[in-house]
């Protein structure tokens, strides 16, 4: 589309200089050459001005849609790196998940053991403390998957910059 708009120019130009060497009095010598090459010198500058203008616009188009691709590959990035982030997230939770469960299992055996033992106080002291530390993973565990829910539940408004054209 700007070819076309620098063709229509170049074509008018042309077309001006053919009507104004039709209109000369036919003496191109001396003052007759300055009266025709004065007004083709305006026109030209005039010109200029106007194709400059043209470029300025179109380089400022390009601009703006290059900023516009480089903002919406700049959110894809993030999304993608929230996304991985999240991915890790949940392996590394559930790496820990085990561990605690392990843990919890191993303090129940201990517990186990005290009551086999005849250590009625330290069995119950430590499953009593077994009980309670699961029982906050537990409820921290459903607080977190509560809250990640919300986020996932959260519109994501896409906006398209109006292109020009």
């Amino acid at each position: 589309m700007q070819l076309f708009k620098f063709f229509m120019g170049i074509v008018l130009v042309e077309l001006i200089t053919a009507v104004l060497f039709s209109l000369s009095s036919g003496n191109l010598k001396g003052s007759g050459l300055l009266q025709f090459i004065v007004p083709l010198l305006f026109i030209a500058l005039v010109l200029s001005f106007w194709f400059d203008s043209m470029a300025g616009h179109s380089k400022k188009d390009t601009v703006e849609k290059m900023k516009d691709s480089f903002a919406k590959e700049r959110e894809d990035i993030r999304v993608k790196a929230e996304k991985n982030i999240a991915r890790e997230a949940k392996v590394t939770h559930a790496k820990a998940n085990f561990k605690v469960g392990a843990a919890f299992a191993g303090v129940l055996g201990v517990g186990a053991l005290f009551v086999f033992a005849q250590m009625m106080t330290a069995a119950l002291l430590t499953l009593t403390a077994a009980g309670g530390a699961a029982t906050g993973y537990y409820y921290r565990g459903k607080r977190l998957a509560k809250r990640e829910a919300e986020l996932k539940q959260l519109e994501i408004i896409d906006v398209k910059a109006i292109e020009s054209k």
